[in-house]
């Protein structure tokens, strides 16, 4: 487990992949998008960051939902070497952890490069019309919830909604590196 941080400067647009399911069924990202916008988290079922957000990512997706905005996970590790990322442990986790929206497979790891992704998690949240918006974490404490000071992640759906500017600075999200398959 590596330690890595992202955050994303510049302009950037929702691209346009299909991505299947735990379950096999095939998800366009832009058919994804809410009324306001689209939160899109790269994250996985083995890494200790984001297991340790997963249950306000689904927390926050009913909340961001009643705003007009749409949650998908991707998940980029499905490595060879990490089987409990797998297509199987995969579908074991929206049982588990009451995933309510699409929990997509990146198996060759194209919208993870695209995204220039780095970690799990990974938050980027756009606006109506598939520009980013923000990119950054849920919060100001991924390891206990009971620690956090600062929301993050709902305050800046908050202003895309209300029309604002994109709350600044963005901190960037912390987590686990993402698996590569090129990579030994």
């Amino acid at each position: 487990m590596a330690l890595v941080a992202s955050i994303y400067k510049g302009d950037f647009t929702l691209p346009d992949f299909t991505l299947n399911d735990a379950k096999g069924v095939a998800h366009s990202l832009r058919e994804q998008m809410g009324e306001k916008g689209l939160l899109v988290a790269f994250t996985c079922n083995h890494c200790p960051y984001a297991i340790a957000v997963w249950p306000r990512l689904v927390r926050h997706a009913e909340t961001l939902k009643a705003m007009g905005i749409n949650t998908v996970a991707i998940n980029p590790n499905i490595h060879p070497d990490y089987p409990e990322d797998n297509i199987e442990a995969m579908q074991e986790k929206l049982k588990e952890w009451h995933i309510n929206f699409p929990y997509l497979a990146d198996e060759t790891q194209e919208v993870a490069k695209a995204f220039d992704a780095q970690c799990t998690p990974d938050i980027y949240m756009f606006d109506s019309e598939g520009k980013l918006y923000y990119h950054g974490r849920i919060d100001d404490y991924w390891k206990d919830e009971s620690k956090v000071t600062r929301e993050e992640l709902l305050p800046a759906a908050e202003a895309l909604v209300a029309g604002q500017p994109a709350p600044q600075p963005q901190h960037p999200t912390i987590g686990c590196s993402i698996k590569w398959l090129n990579e030994a």
